[in-house]
């Protein structure tokens, strides 16, 4: 989290060009910036056969052994494919956490599948303005590699049958967006297409983001972070 390079020069979401970035591990982007879903893509698109380019990570030792996360160019049959947002304020030195509803003692970032046809980034725009209202942010770096975990069985069981799927667990695009309004843009029946997620939220650290997320997420956190931290910044606050 030492490293300070991040992009110059910020565009808002609302301009349609958001500025993009490079630095160790992380992808130059240049996002799609619009809310309409994209039909170039098709469905099968986002389904390329699994090709890992680096050994799985080990998930850490309280964690459920079936759950694994494994660094992939493509998502991998038989998993959703998902986008993850890593919301950090303006000053990218906190990150935005938020409870969940239905488990108050579930914090995690925002997060939500991907459409068929739709473009991972175009996705991530818009879980973020469903999930939390905001409009007011620019994409700062994309992860490079899809994240992906396994749910564990209790989870599995509970969520296909919500959905009407047999998902192994999530393939995620994980991406950084840099917060440019004000805290009072933040609201937690986001645009009101969707139902609420969330309870409360805060700012976190990063460490603390991974700290308050559930065990069967922790690995893929600690990876996306990492992708991310040539842009984050110290907290001064929490230094002196």
């Amino acid at each position: 989290m030492d490293q300070h390079s991040h992009p110059s020069s910020p565009i808002p979401l609302r301009s349609m060009v958001v500025a993009a970035a490079s630095a160790r591990c992380c992808s130059v982007v240049t996002p799609i910036l619009h809310h309409s879903r994209p039909a170039a893509a098709s469905a099968s698109a986002l389904r390329l056969p699994r090709r890992i380019t680096r050994p799985p990570l080990s998930c850490s030792t309280s964690a459920s052994p079936l759950v694994t996360v494994a660094s992939m160019d493509a998502p991998p049959q038989g998993y959703r494919t998902n986008v993850g947002i890593c919301l950090a304020n303006p000053s990218l030195t906190k990150i935005f956490s938020a409870s969940r509803i239905d488990i108050p003692s579930a914090w995690q970032m925002p997060q939500g599948g991907i459409d068929a046809g739709e473009e991972p980034r175009a996705a991530a725009i818009r879980e973020l303005r469903e999930e939390t209202g905001v409009t007011s942010a620019e994409i700062v770096a994309e992860a490079p590699n899809w994240l992906t975990y396994d749910f564990p069985p209790d989870v599995r069981e509970k969520l296909n049958a919500r959905w009407g799927t047999d998902w192994k667990g999530q393939a995620q695009k994980w991406f950084l967006f840099r917060f440019t309004g004000n805290d009072d843009e933040i609201n937690l029946n986001g645009d009101g297409s969707e139902k609420p997620e969330f309870a409360e939220w805060t700012w976190m650290t990063p460490q603390e983001v991974i700290e308050k997320a559930v065990e069967f997420k922790k690995p893929v956190y600690e990876e996306a972070l990492k992708h991310f931290a040539p842009y984050l910044q110290s907290d001064p606050a929490s230094s002196s």
